[in-house]
């Protein structure tokens, strides 16, 4: 028998993953029955999932009976990308301070995990890879609290591009970040935090058309979906 602490991690990573590619679209309603019956979890469990999904950004809860996905304005979108400039910008000065062989290793090795991706065509895997680069640089300044923040950050921009997204190359982002790479390895932080912010508003840019569709969806045969590719 799985741990509660078990439990909700999956049901976290499961409804995050669902979110972020927009399986589950804005404004769906998430019933805690059916979450708890699908992870077999109480109600106390599937709260502590929502309220974790809500810290980062992907589920609002306030004041509803029923939780629901996130669905922040073009407005709300805009303060989020224009925060995390700033807190890029910051990771960017405490990578270049803790540089070393092995952190240049790990991004280095993270590129080309997004080079393959995008070789194969699986765009749902560069999206992925894309974000988790953001994440890596974040856990590599050894900054508990700016990790922390550009973590929930990440994650909400994620939802806002799947909501607004119009379609693009990932190529782009791959060569973005191995430029990024370069002005780290050289020390050079003018050039990496020009590079970053550059880089943050090519992706914003691609976040400026509202997706007008909606649809009948169905709660559990989409966790089903998701539960089945594990922690992938």
């Amino acid at each position: 028998m799985s741990s509660n602490s078990d439990r909700v991690d999956v049901a976290h990573r499961t409804l995050r993953q669902a979110i972020i590619e927009q399986a589950l679209k804005a404004g769906t309603r998430l019933p805690e029955d059916e979450i708890g019956r699908h992870f077999a979890m109480s109600r106390t469990l599937v709260r502590a999932v929502l309220a974790k999904l809500q810290a980062q950004g992907l589920v609002d809860t306030y004041h509803k009976r029923t939780a629901t996905v996130a669905q922040p304005s073009l407005d709300e979108a805009r303060n989020a990308f224009a925060v995390r400039r700033a807190l890029e910008r910051e990771v960017m000065k405490a990578v270049i301070a803790r540089w070393s062989p092995v952190v240049e290793k790990i991004l280095s090795d993270h590129v080309r995990e997004e080079e393959a991706a995008h070789a194969k065509g699986d765009v749902r895997l560069s999206t992925r890879l894309a974000g988790e680069f953001h994440l890596k640089l974040a856990e590599l300044s050894g900054n508990a609290l700016l990790e922390r923040y550009l973590s929930e950050l990440v994650s909400r921009c994620s939802l806002i591009l799947a909501m607004y997204s119009r379609p693009h190359s990932s190529e782009c982002a791959i060569s973005e970040h191995s430029g990024l790479i370069g002005a780290l390895k050289k020390g050079d932080i003018a050039a990496a935090e020009h590079l970053m912010d550059d880089h943050l508003s090519s992706v914003e840019s691609r976040a400026l058309l509202e997706d007008d569709t909606a649809a009948e969806l169905d709660l559990g045969s989409i966790l089903s979906r998701f539960s089945a590719r594990g922690s992938g």
